[in-house]
Parts: structure tokens; sequence; C-alpha cells
């Protein structure tokens, strides 16, 4: 199924150039960053990498989706933390390459277990990175 936006709000921009091995850097120059694979992948290591980025990017917009819903159902999301793991490796018996994602959160205000499950769950339907990637890559979600 595709999600459609029915009001474009904002539009980010960002320009790669040497793709995995070179820089990124967005139109208004609020990030410029170089970008090098990992030295798990046969890189130095010496700069941020795609999943670094994407992981920094899923983690505050799903903090973003918490704290709202956590607030509409009169919770206390105060001191809350989302952290995301983005794994890469092959796909496919190495005919190319996929990701998968662990949403670790931690909810220090919310005494029950069931409550803060719930909140996240609903965290993860709000969440645009989440609808971006339901049904496309494996996305787990924990409470810490």
């Amino acid at each position: 199924m595709t999600i459609a936006v029915e009001k474009v709000l904002y539009t980010a921009r960002a320009t790669a150039d040497g793709g995995r091995d070179g820089k990124v850097a967005t139109d208004d120059g609020k990030l410029d960053v170089v970008v090098v694979p990992p030295a798990e992948m046969g890189g130095s290591g010496n700069g941020t990498n795609p999943e670094q980025l994407f992981a920094a990017g899923y983690a505050a917009c799903f903090h973003s989706a918490l704290k709202l819903v956590a607030r509409k159902a009169r919770q206390d999301a105060a001191g809350s933390t989302v952290t995301a793991e983005v794994g890469i490796g092959p796909i496919n018996s190495g005919a190319g390459y996929g990701l998968e994602v662990a949403l670790v959160v931690s909810l220090p205000g919310v005494a029950d277990r069931a409550v803060a499950e719930d909140l996240v769950a609903k965290a993860h339907e709000v969440c645009p990175y989440s609808n971006a990637t339901r049904g496309n890559i494996k996305v787990d979600l924990q409470v810490a």
C-alpha cells in the first residue's frame, strides 16, 4: 500500500557526492558531513555513514511521535528516550543489501509496562518514519 501525503508541509533536500565514501549536505547548509563506510564493512570509519544518519532521524522522529501520543493519553513522557539501532546486511543470497531497525524506548515516567508498550505501539502508527518503513523492513519495538 502506498501512503499519499495530503499536503506537503516541508521538504528536506540533501545532496550526496561520492556515495558511501564522500559527503552529504543539505541545501540550507545545516548538515554537511563526510560519509565513509564503517570499519565493519571495510571502510575507515572516520566519518558518519548513511545508517547512522537514518538512525538519528528515525530516533528523533519516533520520539516526537511518542511524546505526542503520551500527551494525548495524559501519560508522563518526561525523561523518555528513543534509541534507534539500524542494521545493514545482505539480502537475497547476497544480491543486494537491506536494513532492519530496533527502536529501544525508555519511558521512566510510565510505571505500567502495558501502558508503555501501548504508547510505543501508538507512536509506531503515528511516526512518519514508521509509516515509510512499514511492510518494507523489520522494525522491532522494545520497551526498556
